[in-house]
């Protein structure tokens, strides 16, 4: 009676392997909900591969991987002088990498902590967090007031566009040469693996460590099988009313009442920003089909994604299912396309 992640182990366990041979330096991504699997459970497959270094997203999330994970934690979030950054266990001290992308941020961690770790993030052209040229030469200057902080690296945040990102990493890195920074290592995300390639070539002097969280842990979609449980089915006549809206059926078929709700992160989806023509047009279709009452659910049977019989309840949802299609039978699983994400399962089953 649940929503449930399977997990054919052994292709997936494969598949990290692989990723972690092909990409020296990995540090895997592990944050939000753990891409599905649960944070834990990931910084545990991490020290099984071996990798020194983990990232997460948020101060928050590093009591979630510290007692799975032995290596060193880098926490993605810039450090900011207030909230959980300036909560963290004095024990992890020694594990914790800060990221810094202000001046004024960097005086202040080392104020409270000389002997901090931690990475400078170079802004990109994602325009999120980071340094201007200009203000990573100043806080090269600023870290000679500090002799004892551990500068770990520079970071390098990339956007997902499609195009090479070579011709960004290599300003960049005329930046951070020109800053005369004590490091020779630099943390990057997003890069293709002919861009690390070239990157390494052009930068031979330099480590490179990716960090990568998708095409890690969900690489290969053939490894991971989502279902949910068949809870009830009832007969319907059009006209009959349903659901929490006292809805009527437009047609005649049935009832279908399926684990996976809100509560999972079922029928919550966050904003595509589609670009192309052919997805936008697929947006207003949906957008018409929600208009008069028919939305695409992701559950599917015998091949076929069915429909939505009114919005998602908060641990189940209601399909409608047309006369003439055969009817699953109650504690049936049936399959469901998600956003991983997005998604918070009942059960992870690993083979």
């Amino acid at each position: 009676m649940s929503l449930i992640l399977s997990v054919d182990g052994d292709r997936w366990r494969a598949h990290l392997r692989a990723v972690a041979d092909a990409n020296p330096g990995l540090v895997p991504v592990i944050k939000g909900n753990g891409y599905g699997f649960t944070r834990g459970r990931l910084a545990r497959k991490a020290q099984w591969l071996g990798v020194d270094t983990i990232a997460v997203g948020t101060y928050d999330e590093l009591e979630h991987v510290r007692t799975r994970f032995d290596g060193s934690l880098l926490v993605l979030t810039p450090w900011r002088p207030f909230g959980s950054a300036l909560e963290v266990d004095p024990a992890l001290a020694d594990r914790v990498v800060h990221t810094i992308g202000r001046v004024e941020d960097l005086v202040g961690l080392l104020s409270s902590q000389p002997d901090a770790r931690l990475v400078l993030e170079r802004m990109t052209s994602m325009q999120r967090h980071g340094f201007s040229a200009r203000e990573l030469w100043a806080a090269a200057g600023t870290l000679q007031r500090f002799p004892r902080a551990r500068l770990d690296g520079i970071a390098m945040h990339l956007p997902l566009a499609q195009g090479s990102h070579l011709a960004e990493v290599s300003r960049l890195m005329n930046d951070v040469v020109a800053a005369g920074l004590d490091t020779r290592t630099i943390w990057v995300s997003h890069l293709t693996d002919t861009e690390l390639a070239a990157l390494r070539s052009s930068y031979a002097d330099y480590t490179v460590r990716p960090r990568i969280g998708t095409d890690l842990w969900l690489g290969d979609r053939t490894a991971l099988h989502v279902t949910a449980t068949v809870l009830d089915v009832h007969d319907l006549e059009r006209g009959d009313a349903f659901g929490y809206r006292a809805r009527t059926a437009p047609k005649s078929g049935h009832l279908l009442i399926v684990s996976g709700g809100t509560a999972h992160g079922i029928g919550l989806e966050a904003p595509q920003g589609a670009s192309s023509i052919k997805a936008r047009a697929a947006t207003l279709a949906r957008g018409g089909m929600d208009a008069v009452g028919f939305v695409r659910s992701p559950f599917s049977t015998d091949g076929k994604q069915r429909l939505f019989a009114e919005p998602p309840h908060m641990q189940a949802s209601m399909l409608f299912l047309p006369a003439g299609a055969r009817v699953p039978a109650i504690g049936e699983r049936i399959d469901v396309r998600v956003r991983y994400t997005a998604t918070a399962f009942d059960r992870v089953v690993v083979s």
